[in-house]
C-alpha cells in the first residue's frame, strides 16, 4: 500500500469519528477535555498535533506514527482470534480507523491503554499511522481501564476475565464487591469467574482453549479432587458431555463415596442374631445389608458350584 492509501484510509476513519466535515467538528460537540485535530488533513497537520502531544497534551485526539506504540504488558486479553483479525484489518484498510486508540505517554513513546486488537490488525493493514486518544493512567489504572473496556465488549475468555479481576483485586487491594462495583458487574458474577482460579491448571488451560465451557468448569468446582476434576474434563472431551451430564455425574460419585466411607449401617440385635443362625445352617458366610423403611438385602457367599448345590439343599430342607 502507498504512503497515500495509507494516509485515506486514515483520513476516512478520522472523517468517520469526526463528522462529515473531516476534522473540523464544532470543539463544543467533543467530550469535555478532547481537543479536535487541525482541519488541514496533511502531514504538516498531523506532525504538529502529534508534537503538541509531546508536550504533554492530554486529552487530545492525534495521529502518531504506528511504531511509537508499545502493547500494555498488563493486557487482560491474550488470544487473539487470526481469522477476526484479518477481516478487521480488511475492513480498516477500506473504510480506516473509526474508533481512535487509547495511549498513555511513556516516556518518548506511547503505552496502549485500550484497542490492541485495532493495533495489529492497523499493522496488517500496513497503516503507518493511527489516531490515538492520549490520557493520563498510572500502571493501575491502565489494567482497569484495559480491563473495563474489554469486558464490557465482551471478547475475553473466561480464564482471561477470571485473572484479571484477580489482577485489579491485587492492585488495588479490592474486595470482590469493590471490583464488582469498578468493573459494573455482580457480586456473583465476579464471584464466579474468580472461583475458577481454584482449579487445577489443567482444567485452567482447558477452558482457555474452549475444550471446555464456563458452565462445565463451574460444575466442576463442586468436585474437590483436583484429580478427579482432571479425569472429568477428560471425559466431557471424549463422550462431550452436557454440562448437566457433569453435575449430575459429579453428584452420584459424590454419594457413592460418601457412602462407602460411612461403612454398613448398624444392625438391630435380632437381625444380627438371624443372620448368624443363617450363617451357621448354610456353613458359609452371610451378610445383612439393611436400607431404610425396614427393607434390606441377604448375601449368601459361595466359593463353587457343587457349594452353592449344598447351600441350595439346605435351604429347600
Amino acid at each position: 500500500m502507498s504512503g497515500k492509501n495509507k494516509r485515506n484510509a486514515l483520513g476516512r476513519g478520522l472523517d468517520a469519528l469526526l463528522g462529515d466535515s473531516g476534522f473540523g467538528m464544532n470543539p463544543s460537540e467533543m467530550p469535555s477535555g478532547v481537543n479536535v485535530l487541525p482541519q488541514k488533513d496533511d502531514r504538516q497537520s498531523l506532525r504538529h498535533a502529534y508534537a503538541e502531544a509531546e508536550q504533554g497534551v492530554i486529552g487530545a485526539i492525534a495521529a502518531i506514527d504506528i511504531d511509537l506504540i508499545d502493547v500494555n504488558p498488563q493486557q487482560p486479553r491474550t488470544q487473539f482470534d487470526e481469522q477476526a483479525l484479518q477481516e478487521l484489518s480488511d475492513s480498516i484498510r477500506e473504510h480506516g480507523i473509526i474508533q481512535p486508540l487509547t495511549v498513555r505517554k511513556h516516556g518518548k513513546r506511547y503505552q496502549l491503554i485500550s484497542g490492541e486488537r485495532r493495533l495489529r490488525a492497523s499493522k496488517k493493514a500496513g497503516l503507518a499511522e493511527v489516531p490515538v486518544y492520549i490520557r493520563m493512567a498510572n500502571e493501575n489504572e491502565m489494567l482497569e481501564m484495559g480491563l473495563v473496556e474489554n469486558i464490557q465488549r465482551e471478547e475475553l475468555n473466561a480464564m482471561d476475565i477470571a485473572l484479571s479481576y484477580q489482577a485489579l483485586a491485587d492492585a488495588y487491594a479490592y474486595s470482590q464487591d469493590e471490583v464488582s462495583k469498578r468493573v459494573g458487574k455482580d457480586r456473583s458474577t465476579v464471584t464466579n469467574y474468580m472461583r475458577l482460579l481454584k482449579l487445577p491448571a489443567e482444567v485452567q488451560l482447558a477452558l482457555k482453549n474452549n475444550d471446555i465451557s464456563m458452565g462445565h468448569a463451574r460444575a466442576l468446582l463442586a468436585e474437590e479432587n483436583p484429580e478427579k476434576q482432571v479425569d472429568w474434563v477428560r471425559r466431557i472431551r471424549e463422550k462431550g458431555l452436557s454440562v448437566r451430564a457433569v453435575e449430575q455425574g459429579i453428584r452420584q460419585e459424590k454419594a457413592g463415596r460418601k457412602a462407602a466411607k460411612a461403612g454398613p449401617a448398624a444392625l438391630p440385635d435380632w437381625c444380627v442374631e438371624d443372620s448368624r443362625k443363617l450363617s451357621e445352617k448354610l456353613e458359609t458366610a452371610v451378610e445383612v445389608r439393611p436400607q431404610k423403611g425396614g427393607k434390606g438385602s441377604l448375601q449368601i457367599r459361595f466359593s463353587s458350584e457343587k457349594e452353592l448345590r449344598k447351600i441350595l439343599d439346605r435351604l429347600n430342607a
